[in-house]
């Protein structure tokens, strides 16, 4: 029975930790955080792709400013037969070019600059977000490898007192209901194992993802979980937020583009010339030259360049609204990482000053107890279990405030 309770225990731990060996191949990079948040930056194709949308952005700032096209034009008439344009009693030939009214190209300009402003925050709003979520799956992997230590520290607790169980039940100095209640608590931790394990696994996929790698590639970080206090000052934590922001600015430079094709919409009343130089030949007739000017008349007919100002002023009071409402948006999302961040500092402060302590001196006074033979195995292992709880929720409350600080910094707008 004592072989064959010890087998089935080491299947278990085979089946359920496969990754402990592969996530310490010896030669692998350790990346720390800051590491991992640069390749995410660089690789990560969200954030390539906004790149992409930039640089498009930027050739349309060319598109805008540059020059109308000339022309050739070509007239044949008085043809004796369809298209005979040698035996054509008149033949035109010139050029053309349209001159825009002075300042409409480059308001042009200034539109699709403000269009590529937008586009640019766009890429930090995106670089902001990315560098959170490679904060928040790398805290995870650290809390689940610091968790599966703690299952691991179970399984060899149980796994002594089976052994001792079994050792005493041997030699009659215990009930066989001893070694069945260490064998269950034997199980629970394997099990334990594999749990801790999958967690860790799942977070080291996330992890991967964010860095544009594959799931399955081997990861290692190095870095902890308790991270020291800083102090912080609301007030001024909402100040830079409205400061750093690309959401705001975003909606600053939309209001610049439609104040810019207001302008370009009053542009629009003052007309174009258009300008041509053409060479005439007549049969029979010498050759001669032909200049035309003409221009159209768009401040005869205002209609629509009135509704494309009402248009753009009321685009821009619908923006000054989205700016207020973000701006109330970023403040509760500031308060709100603030107050986590400091409930998460009070709970660690409560396990470190008297939770921890507790558990810690419970847990030596049944182990000495233990060794001395005044308690069994059950007791011994319930006071381990309720240590690593203890150490467990520790680790939670370190995880939640590293969370409630990268949160708090994606609020107000910071970037590594």
């Amino acid at each position: 029975m004592r072989v064959c309770t010890r087998h089935m225990l080491a299947i278990l731990l085979l089946l359920g930790t496969p990754e402990i060996t592969r996530s310490q191949t010896p030669g692998s990079e350790a990346l720390s955080l800051e590491r991992c948040i640069a390749i995410a930056l660089e690789k990560n194709p969200l954030v390539l792709s906004a790149a992409h949308h930039h640089e498009a952005s930027l050739a349309r700032i060319r598109q805008a400013t540059a020059f109308p096209y000339p022309s050739l034009d070509f007239v044949s008439d008085f043809q004796p037969r369809f298209l005979n344009f040698i035996d054509a009693a008149e033949t035109h030939f010139g050029f053309s070019q349209t001159l825009e009214f002075p300042g409409k190209r480059s308001v042009r300009g200034k539109i699709a600059e403000r269009v590529s402003m937008e586009v640019e925050t766009d890429i930090e709003a995106v670089k902001l977000d990315l560098a959170y979520e490679v904060k928040k799956a790398f805290y995870q992997l650290l809390l689940a490898q610091e968790k599966l230590r703690y299952a691991r520290s179970d399984l060899e607790l149980s796994e002594d007192y089976l052994r001792k169980a079994e050792e005493k039940l041997g030699a009659g100095d215990v009930a066989k209901v001893e070694v069945i209640r260490a064998r269950v608590e034997a199980l629970k931790a394997a099990n334990a194992i594999r749990v801790a394990t999958n967690d860790e696994r799942v977070a080291k996929a996330r992890l991967n993802f964010l860095l544009a790698r594959r799931s399955t590639a081997p990861v290692e970080i190095r870095g902890q979980l308790e991270l020291p206090f800083v102090g912080l000052d609301l007030e001024r934590l909402k100040d830079e937020a409205l400061a750093l922001r690309p959401e705001i600015k975003k909606l600053q430079y939309s209001i610049e583009r439609e104040q810019w094709n207001q302008q370009s919409s009053k542009l629009s009343n003052y007309p174009d010339l258009d300008f041509s130089l053409s060479k005439a030949r007549v049969v029979g007739e010498p050759s001669s030259w032909a200049f035309t000017v003409s221009a159209p008349l768009p401040f005869l007919f205002q209609k629509r360049q009135k509704a494309e100002i009402a248009e753009s002023q009321a685009n821009v009071a619908a923006l000054r609204r989205d700016i207020e409402q973000n701006k109330n948006s970023i403040l509760l999302e500031v308060e709100e990482a603030f107050m986590n961040a400091e409930t998460a500092k009070n709970q660690i402060l409560v396990h470190r000053q008297e939770i921890l302590p507790q558990a810690e001196e419970v847990h030596s006074m049944f182990l000495f107890s233990y060794h001395e033979g005044a308690i069994g195995g059950i007791e011994i292992i319930e006071a381990r279990r309720t240590l690593n709880e203890s150490r467990k929720l520790y680790a939670d409350a370190l995880f939640e405030y590293a969370l409630a600080t990268a949160s708090l910094e994606r609020a107000v707008g910071r970037r590594p």
